[in-house]
């Protein structure tokens, strides 16, 4: 995982890939929900697809409702991104909230030592592996810790086998925009925690979708696809709000992919398409030499998908 400490040297001042960015989006997310509900799609009627996706929308009015079909963020967890959005709160500090759960400190100590921030000597006690992390990394281990158990949400059906493909991009999505945030003027926490939220719509979708569809199936066309993607973005962000995340997060999952977006949407955006096209070529869907990457990607997103790459959340 990157933190914002230890971000990389990319030069984010090529301009966005215009028409070519809208054009990935549009393939890149077929062939992502194709691949993603290979195992479980089938061909529905117009009726039952609008029925779903009205079902989606109706619980994004009820913000309540919605946030009880998924777990509740761990208490430590907001505790503690609150100290770490005062820039003034000490390292000590910092410390003794983290020391309260082991499992925590196991964490914070094996994410120090791995393979992007490559200790020269291995990291051993707390208070060095907070330094190595900085406050942005600690942060954004935080928000992936708190998040993992959407993957325990679903017991049975495609919900449960679609969970953890879904974590999987969400947690390089999130990587992807905050690596696109700086050059955006966006951001970067901002963005990791709009990356790895956006998705959690989706998985509420899926288990909507198993109580009224075939039992344990899903629509499995393009279309409806991206019909899909669309108004859970809409049930995340209701989520997000009822969850009181920072108004710029919710207005980034909300709006992202739309005309005239704010730049942490556009982040956003751009992350989860770069994150969807990794996910493709690890699954041996698309090629490293598409042109979904080499025409639909300027240099900059080419290389934040290497990115991806290298580093292993």
């Amino acid at each position: 995982m990157l933190g914002a400490d230890k971000a990389p040297a990319l030069d984010a001042t090529e301009p966005p890939a215009g028409e070519a960015a809208h054009d990935l989006a549009v393939q890149v997310d077929a062939a992502y929900y194709r691949w993603l509900t290979a195992s479980a799609g089938y061909d529905a009627t117009p009726e039952v697809e609008e029925h779903l996706l009205d079902l989606v929308r109706t619980l994004a009015l009820d913000p309540g409702a919605a946030s009880g079909l998924v777990p509740r963020i761990p208490e430590l967890i907001p505790e503690l991104l609150r100290d770490l959005a005062d820039d003034a709160v000490s390292q000590g500090t910092l410390a003794r909230s983290v020391e309260r759960d082991t499992v925590l400190v196991a964490e914070v100590i094996r994410e120090a030592n791995s393979a992007y921030y490559r200790p020269l000597q291995p990291i051993k006690s707390l208070d060095a592996a907070l330094l190595m992390l900085g406050q942005n990394g600690l942060r954004m281990l935080l928000a992936r810790i708190a998040f993992r158990p959407l993957l325990r949400m679903a017991d049975t059906g495609f919900a449960r086998h679609a969970a953890p493909l879904v974590w999987h991009q969400a947690e390089k999505c999130a990587l992807a925009s905050s690596l696109m945030a700086p050059g955006l003027a966006a951001g970067v926490f901002e963005a990791y925690l709009a990356g790895l939220m956006q998705n959690l719509g989706l998985l509420v979708a899926f288990r909507l979708a198993e109580r009224a569809a075939e039992a344990g199936k899903i629509p499995g066309s393009s279309e409806f696809g991206a019909r899909l993607f669309a108004v859970s973005r809409g049930l995340s962000a209701s989520i997000a709000a009822h969850w009181e995340f920072p108004p710029a997060v919710v207005q980034a999952i909300e709006s992202a992919g739309t005309p005239g977006a704010s730049a942490l949407a556009r982040a956003l955006e751009r992350g989860d398409q770069i994150a969807k096209l990794h996910v493709l070529i690890d699954a041996h869907v698309v090629a490293e030499d598409d042109s979904l990457v080499t025409d639909g990607l300027n240099s900059f997103e080419r290389r934040c998908l290497g990115k991806l790459a290298d580093v292993r959340a």
